[in-house]
């Protein structure tokens, strides 16, 4: 069928998101039959559309004339046999597998033999529905993103029964209102949910384990990741019976118990917080659905006097010296070289002036900023600084040597802090007389820019050093998250997962790089998609970072994927090498 032949379309059922259907397909010009057994659903449902198309007509969005339009194409029923003139239907029954296949089987008695079917469903087989129905080869997944009208993703979901031409209709019918369709092959949570739900149920875990609070792992998604939202908040908005029935089904079919859900889901559910619709889940919520405790990075606070010695002369410590220089410190930067102190220090005032040439500060302030900013060429310069923090190169044995210098040559009392993003801080802190002294502080890349601290306490860390750690990152206008010592901390051990699920999507040709990253940007609002991502980290990085998960947590399903090691050891390492998961242009 060509979709130029869909000139009616019907809509079964119609709850919060066949209502979006409708919506969105009748302000396509499209005579919409809008169909539901309960006559009080079906009576709201045109007064529901007429309201929301009112609000779309006050934005701009929509004319006057295409609202009168609308609702002139728009007719509903309680009657299944209502859609028998419809050339294609959608339904958004619950998440049922009895209810969804009904209203199939009873669509094969109503409608014509080349009308398209399309289940919105977002967890069941789509071809086990199909197989109950007299024709499966028209039985298409179409699953809409909510809300249906703004939300752009579309995932056009195959069986090993669905024909080319219903798959064809139905791609060009999503691109035909807007949408950005991606191509899904049949098993729970599609594309877009079987990533987020698994990332999403982690943070439930960690929250679970008492590992982080609620709070700092939300924080340190939004400001280590640019994420829209935390993971908690998110679920909250998703609603966690949602979540848990997506996650539900996604276990049934893998076995995977990283798919199972988080047990404090189901007792979150039990309890009747089911999250912002009613009112609690992991956060509460006022009436108007807004979070009752918001969720603001935490304010800083005065700078306290002293002097911050950082031994390096990469991209990160210059970073960190523009960070506290900024902030009133007076920064010691400490390279192995007087010339390479000196490089770093440069790094710090070309920043400085990109920030003057795009009237980010004014000239006298990064003047000042920089004037705050010594160097030198040994690590005895550092023995006045009341904080040390080393940012070399992600190697042990190359810490632990700088650490058991930095003993011999800090001041009784002073602060020594790694900023490792990966290697056990606690291992740092033994190569020291002053264990107790050690915390870790990982700042993210580029440190100017973000706003993220993770402040890492071993079991060896001390009360006191530990507040001082937290009271540098506010003083630096940083937002300091609490981590336990553990491969990942918040951030890696939360991100890096999700990566690697991506990347055995595309190794088990599920789905290509570029719907991935389509699905992630337009379904769950990410900056950035998770190739794109692996391409901007550096593969070589990201593929370190997974192997220390997969050491400290041995669990197979945080191996690496093979596609990633083979990428590596290619060569492709992403933006950097001119070739990742895409090819760049070299500059």
């Amino acid at each position: 069928m060509d979709v130029k032949d869909i000139s009616t379309v019907a809509v079964i059922g119609l709850g919060t998101l066949g209502r979006g259907l409708a919506e969105t397909l009748a302000r396509s010009g499209r005579a919409v039959i809008g169909v539901d057994t309960d006559p009080a659903a079906a009576a709201r449902a045109a007064g529901a559309l007429d309201a929301s198309l009112a609000r779309a007509v006050r934005r701009g969005d929509l004319t006057g004339r295409e609202h009168r339009s609308a609702m002139a194409g728009l007719r509903t029923s309680t009657d299944p046999r209502a859609a028998a003139d419809a050339e294609f239907v959608v339904e958004a029954v619950p998440e049922s597998y009895e209810e969804k296949r009904d209203v199939l089987r009873a669509l094969d008695a109503v409608v014509r033999p080349d009308t398209v079917l399309a289940t919105g469903t977002n967890a069941l087989s789509v071809t086990r529905l199909a197989a109950g129905t007299a024709h499966p080869e028209r039985v298409v997944g179409m699953h809409f993103f909510h809300p249906a009208p703004v939300m752009r993703l579309v995932e056009v979901v195959r069986t090993v029964f669905t024909s080319p031409a219903a798959l064809d209709a139905v791609t060009a019918l999503a691109r035909g209102l807007g949408k950005e369709p991606v191509a899904a092959g049949d098993r729970p949570g599609f594309v877009a949910d079987g990533l987020l739900l698994r990332y999403l149920n982690r943070a439930a875990a960690m929250y679970e384990s008492g590992y982080a609070s609620r709070d700092d792992i939300d924080a340190a998604m939004r400001l280590g990741c640019g994420l829209p939202m935390g993971p908690l908040a998110l679920l909250d908005l998703i609603g966690l019976d949602t979540a848990r029935a997506v996650l539900e089904a996604m276990y049934q079919e893998s076995g995977d118990r990283l798919d199972a859900p988080a047990p404090v889901l189901g007792r979150l559910i039990a309890a009747g917080l089911a999250g912002r619709k009613s009112g609690r889940g992991f956060y509460r919520y006022a009436a108007d659905g807004a979070a009752a405790r918001a969720h603001r990075p935490a304010a800083a606070v005065a700078p306290p006097a002293g002097t911050v010695g950082i031994a390096g002369s990469g991209t990160m410590a210059a970073g960190i010296a523009e960070v506290f220089a900024k902030s009133g410190h007076r920064v010691v930067l400490a390279g192995r070289t007087d010339a390479k102190a000196r490089a770093a220090r440069e790094k710090v005032a070309s920043s400085l002036r990109r920030s003057v040439d795009k009237k980010r500060m004014p000239v006298e302030a990064a003047d000042a900023t920089l004037g705050r900013v010594g160097t030198a060429g040994s690590l005895d310069a550092l023995a006045g600084a009341d904080l040390a923090l080393e940012a070399v190169a992600e190697d042990l044995d190359v810490k632990r040597g700088l650490f058991r210098a930095l003993d011999g040559v800090c001041r009784e009392g002073a602060v020594l802090a790694t900023t490792t993003s990966s290697l056990p801080v606690v291992a740092c802190a033994r190569a020291t007389a002053r264990p107790e002294d050690v915390a870790g502080m990982h700042f993210f890349n580029p440190a100017p820019a973000m706003g993220l601290v993770e402040v890492v306490r071993t079991v060896l860390t001390s009360d006191a050093a530990h507040a001082r750690v937290r009271d540098a990152a506010l003083a630096a206008g940083k937002h300091p998250v609490d981590c336990g010592d553990r491969a990942g901390f918040i951030v890696n051990a939360l991100l890096f997962p999700y990566l690697n699920d991506a990347v055995r999507m595309v190794q088990d040709h599920y789905a290509t790089p570029d719907d991935v990253d389509t699905a992630m940007r337009l379904g769950a609002g990410y900056p950035m998609g998770p190739f794109e991502l692996l391409d901007v980290v550096g593969l070589d990085v990201s593929l370190a970072i997974e192997r220390s998960l997969h050491e400290e947590f041995r669990d197979p399903s945080l191996a690496p994927a093979p596609l990633l090691e083979r990428l590596v050891a290619a060569g492709f390492l992403g933006r950097k090498s001119g070739r990742g998961f895409r090819a760049y242009a070299r500059d």
